[in-house]
């Protein structure tokens, strides 16, 4: 089996809808997880834009407004999981089976919830994985469309996974340059016959001025990825997770950690 290709696009904004003419310009499947409102001040994407999404992408919930749970007492943490589950299907018409934690904030009994929810999976943004990994409620990345600090690859690597994580932390500290760095995991990807999910913000791409270079990476992945490899992110749970770990939400029940 050759690699995998996977992209998540968070907040729902309403440039959400470049970003989907991009990946199916390409042919290629992603996740857009939607906020019913953003509590931070940025729009949203109308109904009609979501419906015209939902049309070829998977939807996914990313809460009522876009809350992050672990800063919330429990009962509005449940309401924020619940509601916007629920007001995301009246409006689509369709199950949701995919949540995302927003700022990748969350604790053990978050993915408690989102699992009594009736969510099928959860997707974090640790990042630097080539993998799937174990956990359905605990989905990791590999790398953000966003020119960070090297810095921030090393805290995020410090906060542990570091064998699963290691390669993606060598690749990461090797290129300075953020597109360079985009493409050496990719590749690193391919070579290995792993999973690459790439993640972003819509608005950062605006802001960036950098469609082009989104445009021009997925045409890359496009030529190195076959079309039965390109999954969205409740296709890759269902491909990459053992029945069993899909089957067991309670497992989360005596997590305490956090993931960022």
């Amino acid at each position: 089996m050759g690699a995998v290709f996977t992209c998540s696009i968070d907040d729902g904004h309403p440039s959400d809808r470049k970003a989907a003419e991009l990946l199916a310009k390409h042919g290629l499947r992603a996740t857009f997880y939607v906020p019913i409102r953003n509590c931070e001040g940025p729009p949203v994407l109308s109904s009609t834009d979501l419906w015209q999404i939902a049309n070829e992408f998977e939807i996914g919930s990313h809460t009522l407004d876009h809350r992050f749970l672990r800063d919330l007492p429990a009962a509005v943490a449940r309401r924020q999981i619940f509601q916007g589950k629920k007001i995301l299907e009246d409006r689509l018409g369709r199950r949701i089976a995919g949540f995302c934690y927003p700022g990748g904030k969350f604790r053990g009994e978050h993915a408690v919830l989102a699992a009594d929810a009736g969510f099928r999976y959860a997707r974090t943004i640790a990042n630097l994985r080539f993998d799937a990994g174990d956990r359905p409620f605990e989905m990791p990345t590999t790398i953000q469309f966003y020119p960070h600090d090297i810095g921030i690859y090393l805290r995020n690597y410090l906060r542990g996974d570091w064998g699963l994580r290691r390669a993606g932390f060598a690749i990461a500290f090797s290129r300075r340059n953020w597109i360079d760095r985009l493409h050496a995991m990719f590749a690193h990807a391919i070579r290995t016959g792993g999973v690459f999910h790439l993640w972003a913000h819509s608005k950062d791409i605006d802001d960036l001025n950098a469609w082009h270079q989104f445009d021009r990476f997925l045409a890359h992945v496009a030529a190195h990825v076959a079309i039965e490899d390109r999954l969205d992110n409740e296709q890759l749970v269902a491909r990459m997770l053992p029945a069993a770990a899909r089957a067991e939400p309670a497992q989360y029940a005596s997590l305490p950690r956090s993931v960022k």
